[in-house]
This record gives structure tokens, C-alpha cells and sequence, in this order.
């Protein structure tokens, strides 16, 4: 990862394939996480609905199955429109997570908003096994993912 938007060349290639599983999982490994989500914005309710997910619990994926604009990581992404990081899911006491969050193990947690041409399209997160900082290129990186991901929205 050179320069924050130089998007990883497996990531590029899940891209322009279209699958969305496929987008999440090389995001995944390209950050070094372990799980992640991805949630589409539902123009009809307005809520976050789970479109794909990697190593997430299945009562946590009940849980995350649908989520409100404003609620949780991924809401408060969407709802700000900007990242949401968290160094330490276990010990956050920030009130941005869900008390649930914590059963997935996961620590290092990042969630950006997908945004195509300022329209919010959903959100993407990824999240390590460890407590983490993520840097602003980082965050750069996964946001310029994220908008290419909103565009292939089907």
C-alpha cells in the first residue's frame, strides 16, 4: 500500500468482478483483519441491511442482519458520513458500539461509509483479532474501496 488510494490489485480485481463477498474478503486480508461486513443502504426504509460478512458470529449476524442509520459502527459511519475506528472493541466504552459488537472477539474495528458521488450507498468494515490504530491512510485506502464497491452496487 504505497499511497492511500492505490487500491490493492486483489481488491481491484473483486471490484471489477462485481462480488461483493469476494470485495469484502480481499479487503480483509489486504488491511491483515479477520472479519468484516458490509451493509447496503436500503432506499425503500432507510435502514443498513447485511449484504455480505466474513467471520462474524451467527447470532451476531441476527443481530446485524438490519441496522439503523445511527446505530452501532456502522450507523454511526453512515450517519456522519465518515470513518468510525475503534483501537479496542473489548474495552471501548465510547458508547459507538453495540453491546453485541463485543461477542464477535474482534478488537481493531473500521467502518466507512460507501459514498458515490456523495450519495450514500452503505458501509464497509473490517476488523482485526487485535487492538489497533488505524492510520488516516488507512482509512483513505478502505473509503476509496468503499466508493468503487458503492458503484458496483447491483
Amino acid at each position: 500500500m504505497s499511497t492511500p488510494t492505490e487500491i490493492p490489485s486483489p481488491v481491484a480485481q473483486a471490484l471489477q468482478s462485481r462480488d461483493v463477498q469476494a470485495v469484502l474478503d480481499e479487503s480483509i486480508r489486504a488491511f491483515g483483519c479477520q472479519a468484516g461486513t458490509v451493509h447496503w443502504l436500503d432506499a425503500q426504509d432507510g435502514m443498513l441491511k447485511l449484504a455480505a460478512h466474513r467471520n462474524i458470529p451467527p447470532p451476531i449476524t441476527q443481530i446485524i442482519a438490519t441496522v439503523p442509520v445511527g446505530k452501532g459502527i456502522a450507523g454511526l459511519a453512515a450517519l456522519n458520513r465518515e470513518p468510525v475506528s475503534l483501537c479496542n472493541l473489548q474495552t471501548d466504552t465510547s458508547g459507538q458500539a453495540r453491546p453485541a459488537a463485543k461477542t464477535t472477539g474482534m478488537e481493531g474495528s473500521l467502518a466507512v461509509p460507501m459514498l458515490t458521488a456523495g450519495e450514500l450507498r452503505g458501509v464497509l468494515g473490517v476488523a482485526k483479532a487485535a487492538a489497533y490504530d488505524w492510520s488516516d491512510a488507512e482509512k483513505s485506502l478502505l473509503l476509496a474501496i468503499a466508493a468503487q464497491l458503492g458503484e458496483a452496487r447491483p
